[in-house]
């Protein structure tokens, strides 16, 4: 399986089961729907998906702060974005 398909699976996931609000699902799907336009970002793709594995709506960010927020999100999906429009 592709990472887009990967990724795509884990905003699913991260939707049902963790309540990921539909504005950041909408900005990684976009990603997901533009393989071409991210294929030499694959590392930072499957890091996004590791970070959608670790979500928490609410920001309680685990024991050891080790999990995911959104404003981690965010971040991560601007650095996407960002990285995309220079190539």
């Amino acid at each position: 399986m592709d990472v887009m398909n990967s990724l795509q699976q884990a905003v699913k996931r991260a939707q049902d089961q963790n309540e990921l609000p539909d504005f950041l699902a909408a900005r990684i799907l976009r990603i997901a729907g533009q393989p071409d336009r991210y294929r030499a970002l694959q590392a930072d793709i499957e890091r996004l998906i590791d970070q959608l594995a670790d979500y928490d709506t609410y920001g309680q960010t685990g024991y050891l702060g080790m999990g995911v927020n959104n404003v981690i999100l965010e971040k991560t999906i601007e650095r996407l974005e960002e990285k995309a429009a220079r190539s």
